[in-house]
């Protein structure tokens, strides 16, 4: 395996008003994210707007990130969006230079990538890198979605392509995953995790760990240990509370961002609601009415004031 089995979440980062980074508040969130046993984590995917961020704010959340997560046990990831190779390896340099080693990659989008134009970009990429391990982070937004067949020729040709992360999977896509390219990591989000489970080892891209980190690691150790049945005891009852209390948001239509930092507030962090321009973040109101569903159905999922 070239990725070890791990439960990854996301730093979400936070902005004031005039949409300037708050470096002490991300600082405590990173702390926080360590401190309830999180050791595998990253910024920058969507939830963490890495598509929108600039170089300046860029170079600077990776600077703090590292001063942060520069620790033995840690395991930091750096998510790299851009419109081009040349824009991703420019700021891969920049997060490689201070100290980075793994990175979170997703496909060029303004348009969709041939098969040739796939296999160019990752050769390109992790190949101008060879000590470094990359994660694939295989999402619609790409308007391309890589199969098991895709990730069977990459794994043969990219020895560094080290782990997916794959949250638009059913169960037959989740199978043909994680049988054909075994020796690669495939991090899956709570609905297909514990289904994955089953057909092989894989990881848990937690959405809701900032929220419910007890229970997200109790749902990753029973996997990993193959308590099977407590396992979907516990998956049946995590997805009936995550139901529940993203009820209210379920009108509304926003970029992902918008629910993580949401669930980060949940959690116990002041996680500012607002994103960067020109995504439209959730009203404020929603986090009370979200916590006021928490707090009446499910007092004991509450984990942090």
């Amino acid at each position: 395996m070239r990725y070890h089995q791990a439960l990854l979440v996301s730093c979400e980062i936070p902005w004031t008003e005039q949409e300037q980074f708050m470096e002490d508040l991300f600082r405590e969130e990173v702390r926080r994210t360590l401190g309830v046993g999180f050791n595998n984590l990253y910024v920058f995917g969507t939830a963490g707007e890495g598509y929108a961020v600039d170089t300046p704010r860029f170079r600077r959340i990776v600077d703090v990130f590292f001063e942060e997560t520069d620790k033995d046990g840690v395991f930091p990831q750096v998510g790299i969006i851009g419109l081009s190779t040349a824009n991703i390896l420019e700021r891969l340099s920049y997060a490689y230079d201070v100290g980075f080693r793994t990175f979170q990659i997703s496909m060029p989008s303004w348009g969709a990538l041939n098969d040739h134009e796939v296999m160019k970009f990752f050769t390109d990429v992790c190949g101008a890198y060879p000590d470094c391990r990359f994660l694939h982070y295989n999402l619609p937004r790409t308007k391309r979605l890589l199969t098991g067949d895709d990730y069977r020729r990459l794994a043969d040709a990219v020895p560094n392509l080290a782990a997916t992360k794959n949250t638009a999977t059913n169960h037959y896509t989740t199978i043909d995953l994680i049988g054909k390219s075994p020796e690669i990591q495939h991090f899956l989000g709570e609905a297909m995790f514990p289904f994955g489970t089953l057909y092989g080892e894989c990881s848990l891209l937690s959405s809701y760990g900032p929220a419910f980190p007890s229970k997200s690691k109790q749902l990753f150790e029973y996997a990993v240990s193959g308590q099977v049945e407590k396992l979907f005891r516990l998956h049946t009852e995590y997805l009936a509370v995550v139901n529940d209390v993203s009820a209210p948001l379920r009108k509304y239509e926003r970029i992902d961002g918008a629910y993580d930092k949401l669930w980060v507030r949940l959690g116990g962090l002041p996680m500012p609601l607002r994103l960067l321009s020109p995504y439209e973040s959730l009203p404020e109101n929603t986090y009370d009415v979200c916590r006021r569903i928490l707090e009446e159905k499910y007092p004991d999922w509450l984990e942090a004031s």
